[in-house]
């Protein structure tokens, strides 16, 4: 195991330096992030090359790429065209987006997963076919949609919630967006969990579960759902990074200002520094949930097992 985790780790190297390396050039290779800092007006052209100068932006693109790479090894972000470090803005933002892909996630698990254990043990049932209906229609709704009714009908109409998140972003008031950020993949869990459940229901090893006597919760809980549950965690550790990263509709919704809203900002201001210090992160997130499915797997199936 402990050689497997060394060469994923090492694996993951090129990975990161690919990635970093579109991204940084796809944000500053197309157009001039100070001609953008000022908008319509002309910037002044002492300052203009000041400011390229601050930002290492009148040194070729690979050199500035070696420069910001040189700098986030020792924890320096660069600072955004305000003048704040990047750092700072990812020490408020990330808190906050974290405490919501985690209450996301965790709708996923329960609801999701209770849903799919339902339906594909009742398959072809009445309950199995609304279930399938109503992930259905929350796939097809918009994300912007379900969160714009949801904010009006729980925090405007009804007042059970705020309509909008106070900045300190408290873990009650980031529920209801979890939920609306957590339920298209709510619904995907949901139907992975049913089609994995049914299929290894009519396995043979089930089967001799059930001949030997076996009480059909301990079937279910230790053998069925145990093995049905691969593919969804499969699902589960890509979509670590898409919450974080996709939280941007949810956070805009709610005024949540995390990792959505501050990326929101830095590409409509077209500040650089923020963008690619944020997505450089979220690759990191990326990776590293991949290799806690790989290992997650070993514990799922016992037959798997890294050298």
């Amino acid at each position: 195991m402990g050689r497997y985790v060394v060469r994923r780790l090492l694996q993951m190297i090129p990975v990161f330096i690919g990635t970093t390396l579109l991204i940084f050039v796809m944000v500053y290779a197309i157009g001039d992030p100070v001609n953008a800092l000022f908008g319509d007006r002309a910037p002044d052209p002492a300052t203009a090359a000041q400011l390229r100068h601050q930002f290492h932006l009148d040194k070729p693109i690979w050199q500035q790429y070696v420069l910001y790479m040189g700098n986030i090894f020792t924890g320096d972000f660069g600072n955004a065209f305000n003048g704040r470090p990047v750092t700072d803005l990812m020490s408020t933002a990330f808190p906050i987006t974290v405490r919501l892909a985690v209450i996301a996630l965790v709708f996923e698990i329960i609801i999701g997963i209770a849903l799919g254990v339902a339906t594909g043990l009742r398959r072809g049932r009445p309950v199995d076919t609304s279930v399938l209906m109503l992930t259905l229609l929350v796939i097809s709704v918009p994300t912007f949609v379900t969160g714009t009714l949801f904010q009006y009908l729980f925090g405007v109409k009804w007042g059970w919630i705020r309509p909008a998140v106070t900045p300190a972003a408290p873990v009650g008031e980031l529920l209801l967006p979890g939920l609306v950020l957590a339920l298209v993949s709510l619904a995907y869990v949901t139907r992975l969990t049913r089609t994995s459940i049914a299929e290894n229901a009519r396995a043979d090893y089930v089967r001799t579960a059930v001949a030997k006597g076996l009480s059909r919760g301990r079937v279910t809980g230790r053998h069925l759902l145990r093995n049905s549950l691969i593919p969804v965690v499969t699902f589960l550790g890509t979509d670590v990074g898409t919450l974080m990263a996709g939280a941007l509709v949810t956070e805009r919704i709610f005024n949540i200002q995390g990792v959505g809203f501050q990326l929101w900002q830095g590409i409509v201001r077209q500040n650089s520094p923020t963008v690619v210090g944020f997505v450089t992160i979220l690759v990191i997130v990326f990776l590293l949930a991949n290799l806690l499915v790989d290992l997650l797997y070993a514990v799922l199936d016992p037959r798997i097992r890294y050298a």
